[in-house]
């Protein structure tokens, strides 16, 4: 039986948007549980889609003792401050010298996060518990798809395993996958790293897995791991994030270390070669609407890609909101539009009253103001509630005041959920909470860019990618890129990097 420490720190930062995450935001409780120390930390994971769930429920079903550090997460958004990271890891590094010593470390990260004094953010993290266990022991971690999978995170890392799916439906199965990698080292078996990187990056609304080219890309990894290889993973990575290291790469794990370079080398010579596939398809507002509402039957649903807080938007832009009324709109549904402020009036106003209000467009970002309307209260809901889809199951939310709001106009029917926190709308439970039956209307507008597609594709007749201005950039090129390496393709066939 080994005693292993485990834990897990997540942060999917965008160094483009505009607010940073503090201390505070990793203590508040959205969908995932807030920041969680000690033996409380295992019961409040339990059950759900994490990798550390994963990870736990395999460790103990084998009889080993497992001591609890810390979990926490926060929404994404622009840099983790430098007060946030220094108190986590510090407790993390207090915890790991005062309950040791261990035979194994295990954590679930997400791989993209940059701090504002450490642009590698999971990598410094991984060091400094390096600087408390040594390097004798295996420490083992997983991250998600996106991550950007830098040098020191691999040396760091005695082994790890990344999501394969996006929507990440697999967060859990990737943390039985560490498990597994970790019984073998823990038996003494040496597991050399294979590692590589693309030479491009790619947006996020390409990297749907269960599509073409990315599908190929996972059944090759798959294969490999039929083939008798330990471990290879694919890392799409988080492009909208201005470190060194930013891009895709490829990991793999074997005895053998010529056949771990090999395989990863495979992995990432098929993903270069598919680079003038990848698709990244969006329409304009308007293009979109036109679209849905010519369609003869709905639902039709609208990504609204840009505006997605779970990519670091705000979800408070309105360009999607302005096109649904301008082109009046029947049977339409958005959400979630973060405001807090309408939110609180729509409380106090009660459900069937009206008033006028500028919704949405509070954040602050350059060139963006309110949509100016007069809207009626259809619903009012206290924001908790239990998401019914694959990838969040078992997650109970936790946002705070809502309010279904319908525009007063005569010539459209549009409704809106308002929340007081953000929250990725990748759940139908985000309408069905709040009196919206999301396969009755022709329109649903969600602010996402592709792990809407786990819940709303099976019930949707069409899904079309809407270009709309927000803080969560798919087009790259635009991009003010200031440590980027040079030479890298900011997008697939795309134009190359070059500072100044």
């Amino acid at each position: 039986m080994a005693r292993i420490a485990v834990g897990g720190f997540q942060h999917e930062t965008n160094t483009f948007a505009s607010t940073n995450a503090a201390f505070a935001d990793f203590e508040m409780h959205d969908a995932w549980p807030g920041l969680t120390r000690g033996p409380d930390m295992i019961a409040a994971v339990a059950g759900l889609n994490l990798g550390l769930e994963g990870f736990i429920q395999s460790a103990l079903a084998d009889g080993h003792e497992l001591v609890p550090l810390l979990w926490c997460s926060a929404e994404p958004s622009s840099y983790v401050t430098e007060d946030a990271f220094e108190r986590i890891t510090g407790m993390m590094v207090e915890d790991l010298r005062s309950k040791g010593p261990f035979d194994a470390v295990f954590l679930d990260l997400h791989g993209a996060m940059a701090v504002e004094h450490h642009q590698d953010g999971e990598g410094e993290t991984l060091a400094r518990v390096r600087s408390v266990v040594g390097h004798d022991i295996p420490v083992v971690n997983t991250l998600d798809l996106h991550a950007n999978v830098t040098e020191r995170m691999v040396q760091m890392s005695s082994a790890m395993t990344i999501y394969r799916t996006y929507p990440h439906v697999d967060m859990e199965i990737t943390g039985e996958r560490c498990y597994r990698l970790l019984i073998r080292l823990l038996g003494g078996e040496t597991l050399h790293k294979g590692f590589a990187r693309s030479p491009f990056l790619v947006p996020l609304p390409a990297q749907w897995t269960d599509a073409e080219p990315c599908r190929g890309f996972y059944d090759l990894v798959l294969n490999q791991q039929l083939d008798g290889l330990a471990s290879s993973d694919l890392a799409l990575a988080f492009p909208p994030a201005d470190i060194h290291e930013c891009g895709p790469t490829s990991v793999a794990y074997d005895p053998d270390p010529e056949r771990a370079q090999a395989a990863a080398q495979r992995i990432m010579d098929a993903f270069i070669a598919a680079e003038d596939r990848f698709d990244n398809t969006m329409l304009t507002e308007d293009e979109a609407v036109r679209q849905a509402m010519s369609a003869p039957a709905g639902p039709i649903v609208l990504a609204d890609a840009q505006d997605n807080p779970g990519a670091g938007g705000t979800s408070d832009t309105v360009g999607v909101l302005e096109a649904l009324v301008r082109n009046h709109a029947q049977r339409a549904a958005l959400g979630l539009l973060w405001d807090a402020e309408v939110t609180r009036e729509a409380h106090a106003q009660g459900e069937g009253a009206e008033f006028d209000a500028p919704l949405g467009g509070k954040s602050g970002r350059p060139g963006q103001t309110p949509f100016r309307g007069r809207f009626k209260v259809e619903r009012l809901g206290d924001g908790v509630f239990d998401c019914t889809g694959e990838m969040y199951r078992g997650t109970r939310t936790n946002l705070g005041p809502m309010a279904l709001l319908s525009v007063v106009d005569a010539d459209c029917d549009v409704k809106v959920v308002v929340s007081s926190h953000r929250f990725q709308n990748l759940d139908q439970a985000c309408f069905r909470h709040i009196g919206v039956e999301p396969t009755e209307q022709q329109i649903l507008v969600v602010k996402s860019t592709v792990h809407y597609r786990a819940d709303y594709d099976p019930i949707a007749r069409k899904t079309l990618v809407v270009e709309s201005p927000g803080e969560h950039p798919c087009r790259l090129v635009g991009l003010d890129y200031r440590h980027l390496r040079e030479g890298v393709r900011l997008e697939p066939m795309g134009l190359e990097h070059r500072r100044g």
